[in-house]
């Protein structure tokens, strides 16, 4: 794979770049042509409805403005911040949605299931709302944890800017705890994660930064603020691990276990990849090659680097994991820009040689051979078996800016991508952007998993948007055993895409609660069998693209399956095992003490 300014400046060479291409455009009677229901349903098990005007949700997700100096390039430097995240915030059994918003003034909403399929905003009532107040900071995306385990889910918001902890007071408000917590005063953040990195049961912080710490954005001292590199750019925003004292309190220990990145992170998520009880932490990095940290105990973190074969610099923007061959161990998908006639990146699905290898953990990327590679200007991804049929499948959004202007910014954007370090540094030497568009209006991809090789349906099972997307989230959003997805665009709508799956295809979810360890069981593996097989999954504290999926871990598992067993793996150490499961059941576990 040839690096990022080579691969741009040989299409310039060769006269190739003009007219933006959109990926995912149909063949007839190909994968992308759209199917109607029935068929969709008999073709692929399964096909999605947008629904949110239905659901009561009317949402617009708005940009921020910067400084004047950025006005040349304000939709570049403004083109993060739609987020969504899933959570039962009231604990009712109904999961509810967060968005975010990144205009200044506007608000966040919480979008409460009211059981019947529609939701309510009860963000300003609940004191979650107006979180972009000037001086303060835009929003970039949220996770939810219970930090103080209590039982209920509370809020970290990260922004560019100060970012926001919010306590949950039972379901019934939140109160903000920032200067409590002694949280970072200003982080210019696009990602963020709760995990429990070192073991000892309550949850601690993860907040990666994007640009540097020291830029505020809306008054800029220099324009030189951008990557001083386009393959490996250095000089990022640093990343702050922060560690739940148990009082409320968190204690910065970023550089005590050896986490230096200053790599342009756009997505974090953590699993246990390495084969110890501790979470290892994966950095999708901008501008840059993706970064592995291993967990060696619970108090230091070592950079596999080009060891672990994660060797080219690309554009990483979505860290998400899944057994995609139903074998026990994860592999993890890292999505980068395609554009054909001007850069072909590819999106990486990286799958491991030799699971549980500790420090010796090597990964091949598959996403060629798998089918999963060209996914156009790519943001985030999420695994989950949409059609229920024992296999994960794969939901991708992308596009970067969209304009009514048919006019390509690509030749520009290349002309910048190949110049010098100290050109490339400062905004004021990139092309002003004049309206044009860049890799805009895509369609986007849906991947069906059929046994290790994955098919593009997306047009064909009724995903027909071309928004610029950025956050997507998996959920069973009416407890009907089966996974909406929702979909948080830039500047453009929430769509929620309600789904129906092909009848006689079972599944079971596990919901899990920890007592020993973290009560939201963020980092608990459950591996269930079925069947003669197997798969592996991890409750998240956040990952994708600004984004997190439903708590409970929902498992498709096909036509007429015999249930063995669920196996779980608790953060504490702990080992469980559940016999006599039946399919199409929800089981609320909680750990032994």
């Amino acid at each position: 794979m040839q690096a990022f300014k080579q691969a741009l400046m040989v299409v310039l060479l060769a006269g190739l770049i003009g007219t933006v291409a959109v990926l995912g455009k149909p063949t007839s009677g190909g994968p992308g042509t759209p199917l109607g229901n029935e068929e969709a349903l008999n073709r692929y098990g399964f096909y999605l409805r947008e629904v949110s005007h239905e659901c009561g949700i009317n949402f617009t997700h708005q940009a921020p403005t910067l400084d004047p100096k950025l006005e040349h390039i304000m939709p570049i430097i403004a083109s993060m911040g739609a987020s969504v995240t899933v959570v039962d915030f009231d604990h009712d059994g109904w999961p509810d949605l967060y968005v975010v918003n990144s205009g200044e003034g506007s608000k966040n909403a919480l979008y409460r299931n009211q059981h019947d399929g529609t939701f309510k905003d009860v963000a300003e009532e609940m004191g979650v709302a107006d979180l972009n107040k000037p001086g303060t900071g835009v929003c970039m995306g949220a996770v939810w944890g219970d930090y103080d385990n209590d039982g209920y889910e509370d809020l970290l918001i990260y922004k560019w800017g100060k970012p926001e902890l919010y306590h949950n007071d039972h379901g019934k408000g939140f109160t903000r705890v920032t200067d409590k917590a002694g949280l970072p005063k200003w982080v210019n953040a696009n990602s963020a994660i709760w995990l429990d990195y070192d073991g000892d049961g309550q949850l601690d912080l993860l907040i990666c930064g994007y640009w540097r710490e020291d830029i505020d954005l809306w008054h800029l001292d220099t324009t030189k603020i951008m990557p001083n590199d386009f393959e490996y750019a250095t000089n990022g925003g640093r990343k702050y691990l922060l560690r739940n004292r148990g009082d409320g309190t968190f204690e910065d220990v970023t550089e005590k276990v050896g986490l230096t990145s200053r790599s342009w992170t756009l997505a974090v998520a953590a699993a246990h990849l390495c084969g110890s009880r501790y979470p290892d932490i994966f950095l999708a990095n901008d501008y840059g090659v993706s970064e592995l940290y291993a967990n060696q105990d619970g108090t230091k973190f070592v950079e596999l680097g080009k060891q672990s074969g994660i060797r080219a610099p690309k554009s990483g923007m979505n860290v998400s994991f899944g057994d995609i061959y139903n074998q026990g161990c994860f592999s993890a998908y890292i999505s980068n820009i395609t554009e054909p006639g001007q850069l072909i990146q590819g999106n990486n699905l990286w799958v491991m040689e030799k699971p549980n290898a500790g420090s010796d953990i090597h990964f091949m990327n598959e996403a060629n051979s798998l089918g999963v590679e060209q996914g156009g200007w790519s943001w985030g991804a999420q695994f989950g078996d949409l059609n229920n049929d024992g296999q994960l499948d794969l939901y991708l959004t992308n596009g970067y800016i969209s304009t009514d202007n048919p006019e390509s910014y690509w030749f520009d954007y290349s002309q910048i991508a190949g110049a010098f370090k100290g050109i490339i540094e400062d905004a004021k030497n990139w092309p002003a952007m004049k309206g044009r568009q860049l890799s805009g209006h895509q369609q986007k991809h849906v991947w069906v998993n059929r046994g290790g090789k994955f098919i593009e349906v997306a047009q064909a099972v009724g995903v027909t948007d071309t928004y610029d997307g950025r956050s997507v989230a998996l959920v069973d959003l009416l407890n009907r055993g089966v996974l909406d997805v929702v979909v948080a665009n830039q500047k453009g709508p929430l769509l929620v895409y309600k789904n129906t799956v092909k009848p006689g295809h079972e599944w079971i979810q596990v919901e899990l609660e920890g007592t020993r360890s973290n009560r939201s069981a963020i980092g608990a593996q459950v591996r269930l069998y079925w069947n003669g097989q197997q798969q592996l999954q991890e409750v998240s504290g956040g990952d994708g693209y600004a984004s997190q999926n439903m708590r409970r871990l929902h498992f498709g598992l096909g036509e007429n399956p015999h249930l063995e067993k669920a196996v779980i793996q608790w953060p504490s150490g702990q080992e469980q095992t559940l016999t006599d499961l039946k399919p199409g059941q929800l089981y609320p576990v909680k750990e032994p003490k």
